[in-house]
């Protein structure tokens, strides 16, 4: 997958973030709120702006950019997987995780394949980016994310899903992660809402 690059380290990106060997590890919820809350920290100190998302049980979809003083959408991706591969392998360490000892093996064994990691590999590589720059496609991609749930069975609708902006564009609640809305209403473009 060595074609998708961010070139526009401050434009607007649907990405897509996987779990090597497509491991279900997002089943627990102990390892969806590691996302959630490392997503919190890009926002707050690393310049992360996270337009929409969705957790899914191996792959996170984001609709994000980074803001124009912070280091660039590459820089923080990498920071974010870094420290999330940490936390989960921790995590997996000292929780009561009944596929502890499979869950090792697959990511010792997926690292053996990557020069950059020693003992275990979390994240595949790349983020699948793809640049957003007009209405339809930001919209094509906000119904992606808000409907992966939906196709893949686990609920009706859509703002049902708790790991999901779906609340946020659907009804008038919040879920657990701040997101800046997307307005795709302008004839100008869209526009960013806080």
């Amino acid at each position: 997958m060595g074609g998708y690059k961010i070139k526009n380290q401050h434009g607007l990106h649907f990405l897509t973030l996987t779990i090597v060997g497509w491991v279900d590890i997002f089943s627990r919820k102990d390892y969806k709120d590691i996302i959630i809350e490392s997503l919190n920290y890009c926002q707050k100190e690393k310049g992360l702006i996270v337009f929409a998302y969705v957790i899914m049980s191996n792959h996170i979809h984001l609709i994000a950019r980074a803001k124009e003083e912070s280091k660039g959408l590459s820089v923080i991706l990498r920071d974010f997987k870094k420290y999330t591969a940490k936390q989960i392998l921790h995590t997996i360490e000292t929780i009561a995780e009944s596929r502890r000892e499979w869950l090792l093996h697959v990511f010792a064994y997926q690292a053996k394949f990557n020069t950059n990691n020693r003992n275990y590999q979390i994240w595949i590589q790349h983020n699948h980016p793809v640049e957003l720059i007009s209405p339809k496609w930001i919209q094509t991609r906000l119904n992606y994310i808000h409907l992966n749930p939906v196709r893949a069975g686990i609920v009706e609708e859509p703002e049902h899903y708790t790991y999901s902006s779906a609340k946020d564009y659907f009804t008038s609640g919040k879920g657990k992660l701040h997101i800046t809305l997307l307005d795709l209403g302008s004839s100008a473009g869209y526009i960013f809402m806080d």
